[in-house]
């Protein structure tokens, strides 16, 4: 058992970035760079079928790593993901962005590890806090409000998830981590879905999603972009693969994602979109619940996390290197900063599904998948926002920020760190691996299903037909697509004007209840202190006036009681222990 902890490579991110932490600045370059070695390392020699369990209290164990396929695909590009982004935050000096980094990237594979609900929901929470700190260490007002907003949805979601945690132990007495697809649909069962569905940023609760990774840190974005959501994924595929809920609630994230981000101007938060729409087809995956389906979610949240990753670094190494991060801000990147140019364009393919790149590999199967299981209305939405998709990154942005001439003014004042070129350049090349050797992802997909073949004619033309329907109506309102610097109100306004509007109003009408009952108060204390000090005085008031011939002098208490009083108490108290002493 101890040897297994040894290679928990939730574990080892963990220490990573505690040594990161505490180290002098010139070692945390390279703990950062190269610590999530030994997390890949561990990774991949996870057996299937290892088992770590421990003792907790009386008879309770916590079943700490089981590893199975699904467990395992998503450990190893998680610990991918850690190097990757690891060396692309190399230069950052940050000693508590460095720790958070690792330890959110540590415990989204504890999640995956984890076998029972109490070590789930550990680690689930885990996620919460230290991603938390990658936005607060943004020293802006506005990350500080995002971080602010971003907690309080995490704390909710966290206690509605425990809460459906507790019923199912309440019931079943069981923690292991099951399916509860065909179990009955109580309260625990819808708890526990929506607790989920908050992590994944399923729309009416997404704004916080793009409200905090747009205003996180350049570096911590990147790790952002990537754990919570497919987290999420992870869980909705083991604990609900199969619920047809999830297969519309994913078409809707897909094409609600999608439509904002062709609108959006800010270029994390058009990216930040993007993870919503791209998680709506690892969502309607889970769904549909077959063997492809399930196998297409699993392989396009392995892909989704190489190229939205990449596509996080080239929007931060932009706006490092400008200062700017508005879209219609900025022209003719491509000759300013060809390398990031490049590794743009390889992310932008990716998650458009071009052909050649590991979008093309990964969300074909999803797509297809619902074709085979007779979803017909599901196909088609999910490729009318794959070209929404197609709109909005490679030729938006690809266009506006990197290929149109340079009449912004846009300079380069900050020199990009070799580390964040070395990052870019290492996510690019896989993007372009995957997506021209597909079998290097499928052998390792978790479930039983017919070998597919992605390169088929029928296959290639159908993108290349879509992504040519898409291409004619950008080039035609050209002049148009430009986008706007107008707010684009998202679900949130409408549950949050009106819940500040009734707070505000109950917080005035409590606020001047207070008030009218301290004021009252106030008058009673001061009747009762005149009453205390000197009845007489009182006495003598309205409506006492027929004793106004009272003087204090003649009704003052004189010396003698008072020394009456003690005596007597003394002597009674004598008497009484003389009495009980005998």
């Amino acid at each position: 058992m101890n040897n297994a902890l040894m290679l928990h490579p939730g574990f080892i991110l963990m220490a990573v970035g505690w040594v990161a932490m505490l180290v002098p600045k010139m070692l945390r370059k390279f703990v950062l760079a190269l610590g999530p070695l030994a997390a890949v390392y561990a990774a991949l020699q996870l057996e299937i079928g290892t088992e770590v369990v421990v003792p907790f209290v009386h008879d309770l164990q916590l079943h700490i790593m089981y590893v199975d396929k699904l467990s395992w695909i998503f450990s190893f590009i998680f610990s991918v993901l850690a190097l990757v982004s690891g060396i692309y935050a190399a230069h950052n000096e940050n000693r508590m962005e460095a720790l958070c980094c690792m330890c959110y990237a540590g415990g989204a594979i504890a999640v995956c590890l984890a076998q029972d609900w109490l070590t789930f929901i550990f680690f689930w929470e885990s996620l919460a806090v230290t991603s938390l700190f990658l936005v607060w260490c943004n020293p802006t007002y506005a990350a500080t409000r995002a971080g602010f907003r971003y907690m309080l949805v995490h704390m909710l979601g966290g206690g509605i998830l425990l809460a459906g945690i507790f019923l199912i132990n309440y019931t079943d007495h069981n923690l292991i981590i099951q399916s509860l697809t065909n179990r009955p649909q109580g309260w625990a069962y819808w708890l526990v879905m929506l607790g989920m569905f908050i992590n994944v940023a399923m729309p009416p609760v997404n704004a916080w999603l793009v409200d905090a990774y747009a205003n996180s840190t350049l570096t911590g974005g990147v790790f952002m972009s990537c754990l919570t959501t497919k987290v999420a994924v992870y869980a909705l595929i083991r604990v609900f693969g199969g619920t047809e809920l999830l297969m519309w609630g994913g078409v809707l994230m897909a094409l609600y994602g999608a439509l904002y981000a062709i609108m959006e101007n800010d270029m994390r938060k058009l990216l930040a979109h993007h993870i919503i729409s791209q998680t709506g087809f690892m969502v309607a995956g889970a769904g549909i619940g077959t063997a492809m389906a399930m196998n297409g979610a699993t392989a396009h949240a392995f892909c989704d996390i190489l190229f939205k990753s990449l596509l996080f670094m080239c929007a931060g190494a932009v706006i490092y290197a400008t200062g700017i991060k508005e879209i219609n801000k900025v022209g003719g990147m491509a000759k300013k900063l060809p390398l990031v140019c490049v590794c743009f364009f390889s992310a932008a393919f990716s998650i458009a599904g071009i052909p050649l790149f590991n979008g093309f590999i990964s969300k074909a199967i999803t797509v297809n998948a619902a074709a085979a299981a007779g979803h017909s209305v599901v196909y088609t939405l999910l490729e009318l926002a794959a070209i929404g998709t197609f709109l909005s990154i490679p030729l938006k942005m690809g266009y506006f920020i990197f290929l149109r001439s340079d009449d912004k003014g846009a300079t380069v004042v900050n020199p990009l760190p070799i580390n964040m070129k070395i990052a870019m350049s290492i996510s690019a090349f896989l993007c372009f691996l995957y997506g021209v050797y597909p079998d290097l992802l499928y052998r390792h997909l978790p479930f039983e299903m017919e070998p597919y073949v992605p390169f088929t004619g029928p296959h290639i033309l159908q993108y290349v037909q879509m992504l040519g329907m898409a291409m004619i109506p950008f080039m035609m309102y050209l002049n148009k697509m430009e986008p706007h610097t107008a707010i684009s109100l998202d679900t949130d306004w409408f549950y949050r004007r009106p819940f500040a509007f009734i707070v505000g109003r109950l917080s005035a009408l409590f606020c001047a209840l207070c008030a009218g009952l301290g004021g009252a108060w106030g008058v009673i204390y001061e009747k009762f202190m005149d009453l205390t000090s000197n009845p007489m005085d009182f006495l003598d008031a309205k409506p006492f006036r027929k004793r106004s011939h009272y003087n204090p002098e003649n009704y003052r208490t004189s010396i003698a009681d008072p020394m009456m009083i003690t005596l007597t108490v003394l002597v009674s108290s004598i008497a009484y222990f003389i009495a009980t002493m005998q």
